[in-house]
């Protein structure tokens, strides 16, 4: 606008001069025709008159040529002043854009640069590279700060604000685009160089509570465990192992055999440590003392760890106490040593001692009935063992599950950028959790042959696309895209557990893949289907690519961060595919990338056959607002967390704890309500779908259900079938329950 306003003035002066030339030139006209008229000799009466018109002429000419000056001199003024301000305006400007933190730079409506602040050129200086002129265009900016260096690496995707860049000088910028009124180009870069830290600090603490878990779970196994290299040196150990063989509190790890044991006993092990060492596993008993010099009878199997070669790279060595077992086992074997003493004895003795022979069978009557005690508790211990696994699944689970309702509820809150960003890293370190408490129970469970597959035709479409709707927003949080090919096929396994092989598949991929993409995908094969997950990640050694599968194995190419995974991901893959008879292959190249592939027959659906009311699809967000749910869980904490959650979709939610909690609240067989969502498990022996069928049965038209659970059985899982109710696995799913409500509303 001041520079619009200057050159109007300009040309209003320029116009002025022209004027006041003009009339200087009449002016001067007039007065040689008034001096030079005397000439012609007119009449005095005419030449006096002549001489008065032009002398008024001159007069009003010389008025108005004053008036014209003056207005010069007062737009001069105003020119002047308004330079002044716009000379302060633009110092100002240049003092504004100096005092921001970010690096600015403007371009104009052809993106051509116009200015920039110091922070930007310090960016160029510090890299020793010109800092570009003003013209530059964006374009050559750009390639200009890729060729020379400045950036060293850049990260984008479609959902981000901006592009984020690591400069040479080691910090993180992001750049924010703005458009101007005149069709110009602000760009900001911010530096964010703590707030990548400090991800890069919770990552850290993530990985170093993963480790604390798995330590917390092998220290809790009643036997002595350990791993036992090559060069025969301890090279892991949990706590009860340290306890007995540390001596004066020294760890063994990293100790050789023959320093952790004493000359003579190590000559006792050799022969099985030799066996084990040439690919034999081995179990024996030996007696030792512990370091209290307390005698005990120890039942040890050495396993060798066979790499793909063939080679012994180590073996696992598992120690049970079994004193209390060999010493039941020496006094049977003594009673029946005494018993046939005695048999004999009583044999040889006169027929009058029938009485003393009644009560030897008496006793040998004793001894057999305990050894029958003894095979039930051991039957008893071993089902005591699935019994564990469920309770973990569920105890574990139930506070875990609380914890994800109200931080799906607080996500959608608004606090501030502070507090979001904190929920969102206490969300992040849940599902770490989560996967970590996952993986070992189906690991525990698969080894114990809990699960069960329910094999059934279904069509990949849904599957698929829930998959792919999971990943890609952990893959965009990683900085890499996620492609997907959709597939209608219909196949013939199990749905949940074909989706966990899949799930392992991209969570591997994720996790080892630095930058690039993925894709998910199928492949037609015959009369099978190939479901494939491809990578751009650093490859796997072909040597390898059979001990990925095995448990605890992770191969990490050199250089690469660490990561807080089990190595247990494929291990579960391994399991599952054996168990429902798929192939599993994997192929790869050494810093081209990687495709795991899963091959599973096709199917064919029954006309009469309904789609799975378990098999939950996205459907599209419909309003909550007003859907009256009832939740009946024994967690006061999971009720709470799951009211603040589905309030927070402005549904009308009443909670209760059984069956007479909720009577007491409201007239079950007059009140309406849209959905039931009860806990499986609950207090008294009680369970869900006991609790639902006495709510239904109270009134005139039953109420949908949802039956929630942490357990994973097969049988369970058809029986919720056949009664028509949906179900849905612990830890629940925010995304997943939505999709259900909207389900419910949508019939």
């Amino acid at each position: 606008m001041l520079l619009c306003d200057e050159t109007s003035k300009d040309k209003r002066i320029a116009e002025l001069e022209v004027e006041n030339q003009r009339l200087r030139r009449i002016r001067d006209a007039l007065i040689v025709r008034v001096e030079s008229g005397s000439a012609h000799k007119p009449e005095p009466y005419a030449a006096f008159e002549h001489s008065v018109i032009l002398a008024e002429q001159v007069r009003e000419r010389t008025e108005a040529l004053n008036q014209a000056m003056e207005e010069l001199k007062a737009s001069n003024k105003a020119l002047i002043r308004a330079r002044q301000e716009a000379e302060t305006s633009r110092q100002r400007l240049n003092d504004a854009i100096e005092s921001i933190a970010d690096g600015f730079v403007l371009f104009d409506r052809n993106h051509r640069l116009i200015q920039t602040n110091s922070r930007f050129r310090s960016y160029w200086r510090h890299a020793s590279v010109p800092v570009p002129r003003a013209g530059t265009s964006i374009d050559d900016v750009k390639a200009l700060a890729v060729s020379s260096g400045l950036i060293v690496e850049e990260h984008s995707h479609e959902e981000a604000e901006g592009a984020v860049f690591l400069l040479s000088n080691g910090r993180w910028v992001q750049m924010t685009e703005r458009s101007t009124r005149e069709g110009g180009l602000v760009v900001l870069y911010s530096d964010i160089t703590d707030v990548k830290n400090s991800e890069m600090a919770r990552r850290i603490k993530a990985l170093e509570e993963s480790e604390r878990w798995i330590r917390v779970v092998t220290d809790h196994v009643p036997a002595l465990i350990a791993y036992v290299g090559a060069d025969l040196t301890v090279q892991f150990c949990n706590r009860v192992y340290q306890a007995w063989y540390g001596h004066q509190g020294e760890s063994p790890l990293g100790k050789r055999l023959d320093e952790v044991h004493t000359p003579e006993f190590y000559q006792r092990l050799l022969p099985q440590v030799l066996e084990v060492m040439d690919g034999h596993s081995v179990t024996f008993e030996f007696d030792e003392k512990g370091g209290r010099g307390e005698q005990r009878y120890m039942l040890r199997s050495y396993v060798p760890n066979v790499d793909e070669t063939g080679a012994v790279t180590g073996f696992f060595v598992l120690i049970r106490d079994i004193t209390d077992r060999r010493k039941t086992a020496l006094a049977l074997e003594q009673a029946y040593d005494n018993l046939e003493r005695r048999v004999r004895e009583r044999t040889a003795a006169l027929t009058g001692l029938n009485d003393q022979l009644r009560q030897e069978i008496a006793e040998r009557a004793a001894v057999e009935a305990r050894l029958r005690e003894a095979k039930l508790e051991a039957e008893k211990a071993n089902l005591s063992k699935t019994k564990f696994l469920a309770a973990v699944s569920h105890d574990l689970l139930q506070p875990l599950n609380a914890a994800r309702l109200f931080t799906s509820a607080l996500q959608e809150q608004s606090f501030g950028p502070k507090a979001e960003s904190l929920v969102r890293s206490v969300s992040v370190s849940l599902d770490d959790v989560e996967n970590l408490l996952g993986t070992l129970v189906d690991i525990s469970k698969l080894d114990a042959g809990v699960i069960k597959p329910d094999v059934m035709a279904f069509d990949l479409r849904d599957l698929l696309n829930n998959i792919a709707r999971e990943f890609r927003q952990m893959a965009l949080a990683e900085g890499l895209r996620l492609d997907f090919v959709p597939s209608s096929a219909v196949v013939h396994s199990d749905p949940q557990l074909l989706a966990r092989i899949l799930r392992n598949f991209l969570t591997n991929a994720i996790r080892y893949t630095g930058q690039g993409r993925i894709l998910l995908g199928c492949r037609r094969q015959g009369d099978h289907i190939l479901l494939q997950v491809w990578d751009t990640g650093p490859g796997i050694p072909e040597d390898k690519l059979t001990e990925i599968f095995q448990e605890f194995k992770r191969i990490r190419p050199s250089g690469s961060p660490t990561d807080k995974g089990l190595g247990l991901g494929l291990a579960i893959v391994d399991k599952i595919s054996r168990m429902l008879g798929h192939e599993v292959f994997v192929s790869s190249l050494e810093g081209k990338g990687s495709v795991f592939s899963v091959r599973v027959p096709l199917g064919h659906l029954k006309p009469e056959t309904p789609l799975a009311r378990d098999s939950l699809c996205a459907e599209v967000d419909r309003n909550l607002s007003g859907v009256r749910v009832w939740v009946i869980d024994n967690d006061q904490a999971i009720c709470k967390g799951m009211k603040t959650l589905l309030e927070g979709w402005d549904c009308r939610v009443v909670t209760a704890v059984s069956v007479a909690d909720l009577d007491a609240r409201l007239d079950i067989a007059e009140a309406p309500v849209d959905l039931i969502l009860a806990d499986y498990h609950l207090d008294n022996d009680e369970n869900g779908v006991d609790a639902v069928a006495e709510i239904n049965g109270r009134r005139s038209q039953p109420a949908p259900v949802l039956m929630i659970t942490a357990n994973y059985t097969s049988e369970l899982k058809q029986h919720i079938r056949e009664l028509g109710y949906l179900l849905m696995n612990k830890p629940v799913k925010p995304l997943k329950l939505r999709s259900v409500l909207n389900h419910v509303v949508r019939d």
